[in-house]
């Protein structure tokens, strides 16, 4: 189960699916788009986007929409870890390098990501969901995470 889910979420990410930021990740037809923009980091933000498949074999559509939905937070989260350990520390370390040995540093990061707010969600014909996570700056801040400017 988990396998398949993982494989349909990879399968659309390596598919390009993406969209402008003026409009949504879902078309009119309810499929994803072919073409997007990350938002990425602003002056005040983290954003990443997360995409979860729906299990087909559910016959209900609500069960089909909840489990798409926290996939795509799942995907989302790790989307943004993998973006945040990019990012560069005073000092001119990665927040990568800096977590390889400290533990603590590790678990604040981890929680901070899951605090991540959902701004966005949609859903596509076939029950999949999109979301877009934004995180402040100022809550890695406020767990001792002082990125360079």
């Amino acid at each position: 189960m988990k396998r398949l889910l993982f494989t349909a979420v990879a399968a659309l990410l390596v598919a390009g699916c993406s969209s402008s930021p003026d409009k949504g990740s879902v078309g009119k037809t309810g499929e994803i788009e072919r073409e997007w923009v990350e938002e990425g980091i602003t002056k005040n933000y983290i954003f990443a986007r997360g995409i979860g498949a729906a299990d087909q074999t559910l016959e209900n559509k609500t069960q089909r929409m909840a489990t798409s939905r926290n996939a795509s937070i799942v995907n989302g989260q790790y989307n943004m870890l993998s973006f945040i350990k990019g990012v560069q520390l005073e000092g001119g370390i990665t927040v990568e390098k800096a977590i390889e040995t400290d533990s603590v540093l590790a678990t604040k990061i981890d929680a901070v990501i899951k605090g991540a707010q959902v701004v966005r969600t949609e859903w596509t014909s076939d029950d999949g969901c999109i979301v877009v996570l934004r995180l402040p700056k100022k809550a890695l801040k406020e767990a001792g995470i002082k990125l360079a400017e």
